[in-house]
């Protein structure tokens, strides 16, 4: 009898190891999904971003070969898209915690993008030709672009987050090493900022 109760409780005991293993193996397995996720978005904003790079010196060619006015601000939108690439160029996908810095080197390129284009809305030769209409186009497209990167980057932070902080996936989440991300949040007085208007 001692010997059949014994093997009832190793039974149970084997039993209750199995279905832990199994559910922090399923739970591992969805952390590293999000975690995936997580620096998929990271990295479709970033591309967004590198687009929005990209076509600034089309911007810039086209305004400078239609007029010769406000050099200085032209210099600062270089200046500005420059920062803004070396800090693309210095961030992998995989290093979306660095979103902070980049996210204000893009703010720096949108505000100077602003000011060209107050300057261009005074020069109505320079608002119809079709390389500005072209480029206004494909800013328009890119800023949206921006903003959907950035609602999907936080929708799958806070995917992500959820799994880590909740119960009782929080302890392989800590027993794995994930931690809670942070997502994108705008800046102080951003909600006042001007926006890419054509």
């Amino acid at each position: 009898m001692a010997i059949n109760q014994r093997n009832k409780v190793l039974l149970i005991v084997l039993g209750v190891l199995v279905i832990l293993s199994i559910y922090i193996g399923v739970t591992y397995n969805r952390l590293v999904r999000q975690d995936e996720n997580v620096k998929l978005n990271w990295g479709n904003l970033q591309n967004s971003y590198q687009r929005r790079l990209d076509l600034t010196p089309s911007l810039v060619a086209v305004v400078k070969a239609s007029s010769d006015y406000e050099k200085q601000t032209l210099e600062q939108l270089a200046n500005a898209r420059s920062r803004a690439s070396q800090i693309t160029a210095n961030t992998t996908a995989a290093d979306y915690n660095n979103y902070n810095n980049q996210e204000k080197a893009q703010a720096d390129v949108a505000n100077s993008i602003n000011r060209v284009i107050a300057l261009i809305e005074r020069y109505p030769d320079l608002k119809s030709t079709k390389s500005y209409l072209y480029l206004q186009s494909q800013l328009e497209g890119t800023e949206r672009r921006i903003k959907t990167s950035r609602n999907d980057f936080n929708q799958s932070v806070a995917e992500f987050n959820k799994l880590v902080r909740g119960f009782p996936s929080n302890i392989a989440a800590s027993f794995f090493g994930y931690k809670p991300k942070e997502g994108f949040q705008s800046n102080g007085g951003s909600e006042n900022a001007p926006e890419v208007k054509f």
